[in-house]
Parts: C-alpha cells; structure tokens; sequence
C-alpha cells in the first residue's frame, strides 16, 4: 500500500497511536499511520484494565475526576463508530486481607473526594461462593477493561480501508526533518509523532527521555461457570473474558526485560490465584509484554528540543487505556488550539537532559 501526504504521520499503532490517530482525524486532521510488522505491542498482551483507584492504599489515579469521564465517552463512542465492541464498563470488588485493612479501607471510602468511585453496598453473597472474602470487600465503580487485540484490529481496518495505514519501520535515519515539515519515503507531513510504547527508548529522538520499562506477565484460564461480571483484585486480578474465561494477573519485574513468559511468572500468578479462588481452574494460556514507564510514571507527550516538528504521544505505562483519550483530547487542543501542553507530561522537563 502507498503512503500518502497528510498532516500527521504517527509511528507505531498500539492504545496510544490508535486512540492519537482517532483523536485527530476526529478533529479534522488527516493523519496516516505506520506500523512495525516485527516489533511487539504491549497493547497486544496488556489486560485493558481502567481503574480509578489503584494500589494497595486506594490510590486515586493522576487526574482521574477528568480522566474517567471522559474515557467512558471516548471508548463508547468508538464502539458504534468501528462497528466493533471491545469496551465493558465494570466494578472492581476489592476483598478485605483484614480487619486492619477493612477499617482502612472504609476510611478511604468516607471521603468526600473519593465517594462517588465506591459502591454504597456489596452484594457479598454473590462474590463469597467464588473467591475467599472472610472480612468482606469494598466495590469501586467507574472502571472497566478494553479488548486492545480487538479495538487496534478495529482501528487498523478502518483507517486500511481509508489507505491511511501502512506496515513499515520508520527510524530517524529514513525521515527528512525541517523546522515546520517531515518528509518520509517522498511524501511531505506537518508533524510525525512517535507512538513506540516501550520501543521509544530505542528512537534515536528521544533515547534521552528516562524511561523504567517494567515487564509484566498474564495468564489466561478456563473455568466451567464463572458467575462474576466485575473484576476481583487483592494483590492479582481476577478478570472475567466469558462465562468461561478469566484473566489474572499481573506480575512486575525490572529484570529480565524481555517479552519471554517465565515458570515463575506462571507459579506466582496461579499460586496467589489458587488462595483467592474458592473454584478450580486451568491455565491455557500465559503472555508477557513490556510496559513503557516512566522515571516519575507521567507520560512523554511532547515536540523534540531541537526539531520541532518531532513529536512524541508515549511513556503511558501501565494505565495507557484510561491516559491515552483525555491526553489525545489536549494534544489535539494543542495542535489546533495552541493550547499548553499539561507540564506533568510535557516532555520539556527532561529537556536537561
């Protein structure tokens, strides 16, 4: 397939490329999209998971009363615009270790700030035939999961059919930059964006920025009834795919930073699964993938120091699905609007380095 001249040329098509690409053709902008053929997606291998609430200690995620909303809007939105459903929307019951972490918890809950991300009441019958919930359980509500195999095949067929993608490698060496245009392969862009996942520490532009990259693995598993819609988490998460099919994960490590699957990866999961399934299961399948954090775990959104029509939408880590739409929305306000970029993730305060 040809490339054709447009305004964006955005590099690498996982949830950040996909949800950038979408965001700016929506706003009149005419993007084309290349594709490695050989690099892995962390998007292919993540769960898809948003939670507004997160870690041991509830954390509210950065800037989640804007975030979420809109995230819920975006997703939807796309469902009935693909033609394709990829996006459940769903609780995350979270059990009780304790005593000591329920009087914790229902702390948290009480405040104000926090209240309209928890369920009032838990329906604890329902989840203690299933998992182990002595103490009970807390529910927060705004969060979800997105088939990202599904919504980037989506996204990858609709912008094919519009001859707005191509399968391709695009490193520094191939472009032509000049201070307002980038030239690839004969066609001339606006602005090319950098949407590499953990693969951006490798591009020559923006090997400076100081990436963690944290690998993480996930098992897939077959059950004979699983009669729970939200998901479970208490150390691992419980997903449910179907009636049959659950996810669990996840595990971190910053070693070994490969995409290989690993016996302890596999034991730790199944292990921690087995003491919070009350049911039995059989593991089919295991993944892993690299996720593309971040030193202070904010994003790198961004135009390069020296070559301005350079840019970078990346870096989003282990929350990419609930980053990506609202961040998008700014880049775009930015480009059209010359709106600031968000300085927590401008990529501006690396510059030093």
């Amino acid at each position: 397939m040809s490339i054709g001249s447009a305004d964006v040329l955005i590099v690498g098509q996982g949830v950040a490329g996909s949800v950038l690409a979408l965001t700016l053709q929506g706003r009149g902008l005419s993007v084309h999209i290349v594709s490695s053929p050989t690099l892995p997606s962390a998007s292919t291998v993540a769960a898809g998971i948003v939670n507004p609430l997160t870690g041991r200690k509830l954390v509210k995620t950065w800037e989640a009363d804007r975030l979420f909303p809109y995230l819920h809007r975006f997703y939807t939105g796309l469902e009935s615009q693909l033609n394709t459903p990829f996006f459940t929307s769903l609780d995350v019951y979270r059990p009780y270790r304790d005593a000591k972490e329920r009087t914790l918890y229902q702390t948290i809950a009480a405040d104000p700030e926090l209240q309209p991300y928890f369920q009032p009441a838990v329906s604890e019958s329902a989840y203690s035939a299933v998992i182990s919930n002595p103490f009970g359980g807390i529910q927060v509500t705004q969060a979800g999961w997105v088939d990202l195999p599904a919504f980037t095949k989506a996204v990858r067929g609709y912008f094919s059919d519009k001859q707005q993608f191509t399968i391709g490698q695009v490193l520094a060496g191939d472009l032509a930059v000049e201070p307002d245009s980038v030239t690839y392969l004969g066609n001339t862009y606006r602005y090319v964006i950098f949407c590499e996942g953990p693969h951006g520490q490798e591009n020559a532009f923006f090997s400076a920025l100081p990436y963690n990259v944290v690998k993480g693995e996930i098992l897939t598993a077959e059950v004979v009834d699983y009669p729970l819609t939200n998901i479970v988490n208490q150390g691992i998460f419980v997903m449910p795919v179907s009636e049959t099919r659950i996810r669990i994960g996840a595990t971190y490590s910053w070693h070994e930073l490969d995409w290989k699957t690993t016996d302890a990866g596999r034991s730790f999961l199944e292990m921690k699964a087995r003491a919070l399934l009350k049911i039995p299961f059989t593991v089919i399948d295991q993944q892993a993938g690299i996720r593309p954090s971040t030193i202070d775990r904010r994003p790198f959104v961004g135009w390069h120091q020296t070559y301005p029509a350079v840019g970078i939408f990346g870096g989003m880590g282990t929350k990419g699905v609930s980053l990506a739409p609202y961040l998008a929305h700014d880049f775009a306000d930015h480009l059209l609007l010359g709106k600031e970029i968000n300085p927590a993730v401008n990529i501006s305060r690396f510059h030093s380095l």
